[in-house]
């Protein structure tokens, strides 16, 4: 187990308030878990800033997969980045719409046009990079 050091935080009060409210609402079952993945966002948020850190991230896209040609696309653009593309999974959603999630592993500027590439498509309703980290440097 890693080494714990104790370390106070002086802040105003409504502002404690409001922060153990939102532990209390997402389920954090102390103030110090809630910090710690403060500091790890923080963290992950500063690594993505720099274009050459290596970093992972999920691509969400939304479409009507009777938009012509749109799939044929997209997958033509994971072909392209095939050494940058780790997975990618398909969701028939209705009758019409499909969720693809399609998670990227390299540097983060590149991650960030790929994204960028596939959100930008033609025919795609909705699309989102969630930024994540290789996970090597965060305890």
């Amino acid at each position: 187990m890693a080494e714990l050091v104790r370390f106070s935080v002086s802040m105003d009060v409504q502002l404690l308030e409001r922060f153990d409210k939102l532990i209390e609402v997402k389920g954090y079952s102390n103030r110090s878990e809630a910090v710690r993945d403060l500091i790890r966002n923080a963290l992950v948020e500063e690594q993505w800033s720099h274009e050459d850190e290596e970093a992972v991230g999920a691509v969400s896209l939304l479409y009507d997969h009777h938009t012509r040609e749109l799939s044929d696309k997209l997958i033509e653009h994971q072909h392209s980045h095939h050494q940058e593309i780790v997975s990618a999974l398909h969701v028939h959603l209705d009758a019409h719409h499909c969720l693809e999630v399609v998670v990227i592993k390299g540097k983060a500027g590149k991650i960030k046009q790929l994204a960028e590439e596939m959100i930008g498509t033609k025919g795609v309703k909705h699309g989102r990079l969630m930024a994540t980290t290789t996970g090597r440097d965060i305890v």
